[in-house]
């Protein structure tokens, strides 16, 4: 099988265009240097190099655009004055951060020339996977661009020519190099051989070093995962030395963001269905206090006094607490100021060691505690089986509803020691480890069942010990070892882990396909980052000790949204869930991934900052959108204060919710033309942290006595049909509206000219200038060759060149295309495209089919909710035997869940059916589904049929465009169809009203 790739995913080309943007008026040219003959030696090869060039913009240039893209993405303005041009793109994991630099690439050749790119990467894990993702795209992004020509590799220090044919090509070029290749350069002579290769002198290369022909490149440098690539000094510098001429940082967690240009963090990501959905399913013991429980969770030297942060049950008013207690040498346990419990009795502590690796306590007893050791407990053996054979149930069951759908399942188990899972008997033979053990005792228990009869046909090939595998990085002898590193060396950076990388990383459209017999994956810390897997549902840690990986590392490898057979994207949400199998209870996994967010990210949940607003634009009296700025933003910030929605920290109250959910939320007067933005973000800080209790979840099964009657048949037949459409505008309006608009916005400044005073330095590399005055002159030239702009717009708009002479010449502007053509064309393509799609669902027509949607899909479809509990909100509320073909509905808010409630309750109400995600009606922006369909009784007769879009309460004059758009084309599509009448409401007050024509 092979990816398929969705170029037109609007997130994503956002993320692209935030870059592009940035260096709007910039012509597509090459720069050309020169490299003396004896750098290449015996070769007839040219010795004129080419690089990428911003020769036709100044700092004033990008500073302009940089403020643009930012107001365009709703960020914080920042400034370019005295800093480098350096750009941070935020991105969560799983939402193909790689594919958007890749296609960045292509993008920016395909506007400014630009050829030569460097992606630098921290590790061998990520450098595997951003080959492997130019492996896979080649034949896509050939497609998208023209099959345009063009070289990636990986940097190798033993093979220097791909460095000299980076800086010769005329092709693009992107090289794949990792920080470690080049982060050593020593000017000290006597330390040269201490440098990285790319550092030192080469006699293949006419006794130049090899990061001299990267320089005159003026590469445009891409850091992937900046927050470990140039997270010090050194790194940083490295970067510098390669000359680049911009700099790129993509990340999901990015610790300094400079110049943030695009930002889609965790929150957006989950809100908008682009990762999979997180439940988590515990397994960990409680109410087992009758032996002298301890777990160290920490120690500490600080200022010379040894400490220890240890895990107690104590005795709390009567009652035992398990609580974290600091203590010291000489401390006993059994003491009230610590456990307060006899349990603990003959506990005195001896030693507290902080040495790093080997950290433990020592009790005068004789007992030692290791750093993230548990005593006293349930044996943790058989917590750790459990946790193995309800991965194992969990994914089986996954199998009998994903397989059906061409999805494989994969489940993923990290562990801390190798030899739990494989070992070597005395003759070198590898042997199963007690974890290898307990998966098979498990597998063939669950397989046989009855339940999952079906699933065995899958595997009568294949032996139980080919459906798990480990994947270790090997020692010299080629048996496993665990992947630690060592010194200063970090995990995932030694050589003997590239082994596992290459193994894993190139195999993963095998693993996707049900030909492999390989399902569940057991590794070490090797793939705790730079892999991941579309097709991962179940992750299970099974921690020996205390786990170092973050929670955001650990979901991270089975974020992205499944793929089917045909290495298609898979985005329907309720097959599209992440179940994590922890040690801990939901409450705690759900605080330590929280607490990782906002460090990580800087998200503050459920808090409104005084300066969370000021992005958002106003439009000055020129018509021209300005920042409000940090002190439009405390004025908003002080009247939600006042109002009693935020408290004097900013952390949301209950009366800003719930005015959220009745849309009545106030903002001042002045910002009213911003509310909609205003609430936009409001929605985001009450949001709740995306991850559910997998205890809670449910399966939402059909009424099949409802699906079959009568009543629901004649019911469906209004309302299955679907429709097709045709697009009709008048042009005059078109030509109008654009002609009005180019003369509003067109900004076309002239061509410039720089003034630059220089001294010259000649060195074996080349001439090079040692700029020291520059000035910027604006002059206008007699004459400019004029580009064929009428072919230009017609392929990027698709409208006849006597309509866009039109446009052209009555708008009066073609003295600017004369000032500045590139510039003209790129400002004239925007306006023209933005008027043309405001038109389109003006005038869009809808026709009916023969085609429907069969009953029988209620039965096919597969849908999960959870159930309300003490921490988790819930998605899902029960209903009656009599009105609905489902005994759930899964309700995507409280205004939908209101809804739902009324509906069970409304006696007029003879049937109903929350539409499921199957139910779609096309639109030129996409597939709309509608939420429901409700069949009433009028005046003593079955005769009402209505399709209901729910907003809510008072929202309705604040739809987003794209959104009142898809109700249009509701509207006309069940208007084709003519038997059942559809309508937008945000109440069921003004739903019955609609129908009673009470309104």
């Amino acid at each position: 099988m092979k990816f398929e790739f969705n170029p037109n995913l609007e997130y994503q080309n956002r993320a692209i265009s935030s870059v592009v943007d940035l260096f709007d008026g910039q012509s597509s040219i090459n720069s050309y240097f020169n490299i003396p003959g004896q750098m290449i030696l015996d070769t007839g090869s040219s010795t004129m190099g080419i690089g990428n060039s911003l020769d036709e913009l100044d700092l004033n240039d990008i500073s302009r655009n940089l403020e643009s893209v930012q107001v365009a993405n709703c960020l914080p303005p920042s400034s370019l004055s005295g800093g480098g041009l350096d750009f941070t793109v935020e991105m969560e994991t799983g939402t193909g951060k790689t594919y958007v630099f890749l296609k960045t690439i292509f993008e920016l050749n395909k506007k400014y020339g630009f050829s030569k790119f460097i992606i630098v990467v921290p590790s061998v894990a990520i450098k595997e996977g951003v080959y492997k993702t130019l492996d896979i795209t080649r034949e896509h992004f050939g497609l998208e661009y023209d099959n345009v020509i063009y070289d990636y590799f990986i940097y190798d220090s033993g093979n220097l020519e791909q460095v000299r044919n980076f800086s010769l090509s005329n092709n693009i070029q992107i090289m794949v190099i990792n920080i470690d290749a080049f982060r050593k350069s020593f000017s000290d002579p006597s330390k040269e051989t201490k440098a990285n290769i790319i550092h030192r002198p080469n006699d293949r290369l006419g006794g130049l070093k090899p990061i001299d022909f990267i320089r005159e490149t003026n590469p445009v440098v891409i850091i992937d995962e900046p927050q470990s690539t140039i997270s010090t000094a050194n790194g940083k510098k490295a970067v510098d030395g390669l000359n680049p001429l911009f700099t790129l940082q993509y990340s999901a967690t990015p610790k300094v963001k400079d110049n943030l240009i695009y930002k889609l963090d965790a929150i957006d990501a989950f809100s908008q269905g682009l990762v999979k959905q997180i439940e988590v399913a515990s397994v960990k013991s409680v109410e087992s206090h009758n032996d002298a429980y301890m777990s160290l969770k920490g120690v500490s030297n600080k200022d010379n006094r040894f400490t220890a942060k240890l895990e107690l049950d104590c005795n709390v008013n009567g009652s035992v607490k398990r609580k974290t207690c600091t203590i010291k040498k000489g401390d006993e346990l059994a003491s009230k100021k610590l456990a307060n419990r006899d349990v603990y009795d003959n506990y005195f502590v001896d030693e507290i060691y902080c040495g790093e690796g080997d950290e433990y306590i020592a009790f005068t007893n004789g007992k030692i505690l290791r750093l993230g050791e548990t005593v006293g407990d349930i044996d943790d053996d058989i917590v750790k089986e459990e946790q193995i054979r309800l991965t194992i149930k969990e994914h089986l069951d996954k199998e009998l509803v994903l397989n059906k759908r061409g999805i494989k399942v994969l489940s993923l188990f990290f562990i801390d020691k190798v030899s739990n899972y494989r070992q070597y008997d005395s003759e070198g033979n590898p042997v199963k480890g007690k974890y290898a053990e307990m998966f098979e005792k498990h597998y063939i228990d669950l397989i046989s069942r009855p339940k999952y009869k079906e699933l065995r046909k899958d595997i009568l090939d294949s032996s139980v010990d080919e459906v798990h595998n480990g994947y270790f990085s090997v020692d010299k002898k080629g048996k496993v070892k665990d992947s630690k590193g060592t010194g200063k060396e970090k995990i995932g950076k030694s050589k003997d882990d590239e082994s596992t990388y290459n193994l894993i990383m190139r195999d993963k459209e095998k693993l996707l396909s049900f030909k492999n017999p390989l399902r569940f994956i057991f590794s070490h810390s090797a793939l705790r980052e730079g892999w991941d897997n579309p097709n991962v549902f179940q992750i299970c840690t099974l921690n020996e000790t205390s786990s170092t990986m973050k929670k955001r590392q650990e979901i991270g490898r089975g974020l992205r949204l499944a793929v089917n057979q045909d290495g298609e994207r898979v985005k329907d949400k309720n097959l599209n869930f992440l179940t994590v199998m922890a040690n801990e209870s939901y409450e705690d996994f759900a605080r330590n991934l929280q607490k990782e967010m906002e460090e990580d990210e800087g998200i503050k949940f459920g808090v409104i900052e005084k300066d969370g607003f000021a992005h958002l634009t106003l439009k000055n009296s020129k018509g021209k959108a300005i920042p409000i700025g940090k002190a439009g933003s405390e004025i908003i910030v002080k009247s939600f204060k006042e109002s009693g929605y935020i408290d004097k920290n900013g952390k949301v109250q209950e009366k800003l919710e719930d005015d959220l959910k009745d849309g009545i939320v106030e903002v001042p007067n002045k910002y009213e033309e911003i509310k909609e933005d205003i609430i936009e973000i409001l929605e985001k800080a009450t949001n709740e942290l995306p991850v559910k209790p997998a205890k809670r979840r449910r399966k939402v099964n059909v009424n099949k006595e409802i699906l079959l009657g009568e009543e629901f048949k004649d019911f469906w037949n209004q309302i299955k049909y679907k429709t097709t459409y045709s697009v009709d505008y008048d042009t005059e309006v078109l030509v109008s509206n654009c002609i009005k608009t180019l003369k509003e916005e067109l900004n076309v400044q002239p061509p410039k000219l720089l003034y630059t005073k220089a001294g010259v330095k000649i060195k074996l590399s080349g001439v090079e200038t040692d700029d020291s005055v520059e000035e910027v002159i604006y002059a206008h030239k007699d004459e400019i060759a004029l580009p064929d702009i009428l072919t230009y717009l017609q392929n990027e708009t698709y409208l006849t060149r006597k309509t866009l002479i039109r446009i052209l010449t009555e708008s009066e502007t073609l003295e600017l295309f004369k000032r500045n053509p590139q510039q003209y064309m790129e400002q004239a393509n925007k306006i023209i495209n933005r008027e043309l799609n405001n038109l389109i669902m003006d005038g869009i027509k809808y026709h009916k089919l023969d085609d429907y949607y069969e009953q029988t899909l209620f039965q096919e479809d597969e849908l999960f909710g959870y159930l309300e509990s003490e921490y988790h909100k819930g998605n899902m509320i029960e209903t009656s035997e009599d009105k609905t073909v489902y005994d759930y509905i899964v309700y995507d808010s409280d205004t939908e869940k209101e809804f739902a409630r009324r509906l069970e309750h409304d006696d007029n109400v003879i049937l109903y059916a929350k539409l499921p995600g199957w139910f779609k009606i096309h639109t030129p922006i996409g597939g709309y589904n509608p939420d429901w369909a409700i069949y009433l009784r009028e005046h003593n007769e079955n005769n009402l049929y209505f399709v209901v879009e729910t907003k809510g309460e008072g929202s309705l004059d604040n739809l987003r465009g794209s959104e009142k758009g898809k109700i249009r084309c509701g509207k006309k599509h069940f208007a084709a169809i003519g038997n059942a009448s559809f309508d937008a409401v945000d109440s069921y007050d003004m739903f019955i009203s609609r129908c009673t024509g009470n309104e």
